[in-house]
This record gives C-alpha cells, structure tokens and sequence, in this order.
C-alpha cells in the first residue's frame, strides 16, 4: 500500500471518530446549551422617588396651573410625576404640578400662586416654583418661603410667552427649558427629588373594589375611572374627559383623596373673594385610590418639613402604585361607585 492510500484511509478513521463524538454529545447535551450566550448583567432603570417613573430622582420643578373651563386643554401635565389639585376662590381649583423625572419644554396656562403653596410644597425642600404672580402683600410670603422664586414678575416674555391660540389670563405658557437654563446660569440648586414619606409596592389585599369616584368642591369637581386595561384611573373634569393638549387622556395610576381643613385666609383675590386655605400638616383621613379599590386611609405630616405618610385603619402603610399621582385636597367626602361583583373595570367615557 503506497503512502497515499495510507494517508487516506488515516483521515477517513479521524473523521468518523470525531462524527461519532459530536452525535454522542449531542444526545446528552442539547444544541442551544452547547452554543448559548451568556447575557451580562444590566441594572434596572433608575425611578424617580417620588412617582416611582422612570427617570431617576433629579431636581424639582414646581408650576402653578389654571384649572377651569378656558384653561383646557393643559399643556405638559402628563409628564407631572405628581398633581396637586388646590381649592381657590370661588371654590374653583387650580394645581400645582411636581415636575421631576421628566420636565417638558412647554407648561400651562400658568396661573398665580396662592398662601397654601407655601405650606404645601415645603415638604419637598427648595424647590424651583414658577408661577404667574401673586398679590402684592403674599409676595413678600414667597420671597423668604423656602422656593427658588422664579414667578413671571421677575422674568422675561421670552419664558413665561403667551400662547396667541388662547385668550387671557388663560394664555401664559412656560418655556420651562429656558427657566432651567436660566436657573443654571443663576447656580441655583434645586432640591432633587426624594422620598416623601410614601413608597411603591404590591396593592393591598384591603379595600373597597370601586369602578368610579367623583370628588368636589363648591365649583368644580373630578370623576375618576378605574380601567383594567390601562391599569390606571382616568380623570374627567367637570364631567368632560380630561385631556391634554398632546391629545393624552389624563390619568392617575394612584389617586389621592386627602380630607383637609379649608379655611378662609387672610388674603383676597382682585375681586374681593377671599382666598382659601388649606392645611396640610397635621393629621386627617382620606383614601387611597389603586387597582381598582378605595382603601379608607389616615395621614400624618407632623411638620411643614416632612413628607406625608399614609396608613391604613389598622395602623400600616398603605403603599403606592407606580406611576403619575394626584392628590385631591378637599374637605368634601367623596361619591364613589361600588363594583358589580362580577365586574373589575369600568369603560370610560
């Protein structure tokens, strides 16, 4: 036999050996095992303390919004980590919107602050506060209020502009990146966002399962309703379904009802109506809204610098759902719609 032939027959008994290898390897070790790889470790997205939104904590924002009839549309209020709707005179409202793990480019109608802000938004440290004015004697209130004073008196057209589509006073619109740029230009710190005093996690096993809430104030009102499939509450207005001027429905995937003392305050609007106040340090009652339940609650801020902690009946934490929150401030029980035993949700209008 020549040394080809040899050659030959040599590689032909390797490669068989090697074949029978891989098909006894194969039969113990399934192809995707042999040939998978390994996905290295990423870290969740960092949420915001406050909503629990993605976004990370970062500096505050704070903008006084109008909120009647003429005001809607609004303008960036989905992107709020959280709503605070405020009685003022006349018993209409008005809201002031935490803005932090997102800040649009665009906020309004901006409105004028009001006494209750002060005491409101102390809780969350010096933050910045833009809003349209105020009356002459509260402004020297918000000058040594522990804010970042950026209302519209003391900045150009250029950032609080006026939106020629709407009529006034409906029609001031916050070029909120520009007062963020102006503020950095300035060095001034705003207080980032932490936690105050509630925090996220699975709903409760208590409360009631409801399809429908409608909270009130002598002039206005909001009706919220549970949907299943959006896993939030979403927000009528004045029997009108809320939306925004992105054509976004508004909605809160935590609605608060906090049951506040409203009294009347030293200060009056331009027409004489006295403004009101509410209080909310101390204690009280409310409800939590979440999942689909009502879940009869109490709050405790001891002091105008700390946060708001909310415990059930029973005496424990009632935790939140993650997401955009509201905060109903009203000393008006609710109206709520219990749900048909059978029946979860409730189809909008």
């Amino acid at each position: 036999m020549n040394l080809k032939a040899m050659f030959f027959r040599r590689l032909v008994a390797v490669v068989f050996v090697i074949a029978s290898c891989a098909v006894v390897l194969t039969s113990v070790v399934s192809p995707d095992a042999l040939f998978k790889v390994k996905i290295p470790f990423t870290e969740a997205p960092a949420e915001n303390s406050i909503s629990g939104r993605v976004g990370g904590d970062a500096p505050v924002l704070v903008v006084k919004i109008d909120d009647t009839s003429m005001a809607h549309p609004q303008i960036g209020l989905e992107d709020a980590d959280l709503v605070y709707i405020e009685q003022v005179e006349g018993g209409s409202t008005r809201l002031a919107a935490i803005f932090s793990s997102k800040i649009p480019t665009r906020i309004g109608p901006v409105r004028s602050a009001r006494i209750s802000d002060v005491e409101l938004l102390a809780q969350y440290g010096r933050v910045g506060f833009a809003y349209s004015g105020a009356q002459s004697k509260m402004l020297p209130i918000i000058a040594v209020a522990n804010v970042h004073d950026l209302g519209a008196q003391k900045n150009s057209s250029t950032i609080y502009t006026t939106d020629l589509t709407r009529t006034q006073p409906y029609a001031m619109v916050l070029r909120a990146d520009l007062l963020l740029e102006l503020a950095k230009s300035r060095d001034l710190e705003f207080a980032q966002s932490k936690n105050m005093g509630w925090s996220f996690g699975k709903a409760p096993q208590e409360g009631v399962a409801i399809t429908s809430a409608q909270v009130s104030w002598p002039a206005s009102s909001y009706d919220v309703y549970w949907s299943k499939k959006e896993n939030r509450w979403l927000l009528d207005f004045r029997s009108e379904p809320n939306i925004t001027e992105s054509g976004t429905r508004l909605g809160a995937s935590t609605f608060v009802i906090q049951l506040v003392s409203i009294t009347d305050s030293i200060y009056e609007d331009k027409n004489g109506e006295v403004t009101p106040l509410s209080t909310t340090v101390g204690s009280g009652s409310g409800y939590i809204l979440r999942n689909g339940k009502s879940i009869k609650a109490t709050w405790s801020r001891p002091t105008a610098e700390e946060g708001t902690r909310w415990t059930s009946m029973k005496g424990e934490e009632i935790t939140f759902e993650k997401g955009q929150i509201w905060v109903a401030l009203t000393d008006r029980q609710p109206a709520f719609t219990l749900a048909p035993a059978d029946a979860a949700s409730v189809t909008p209008k």
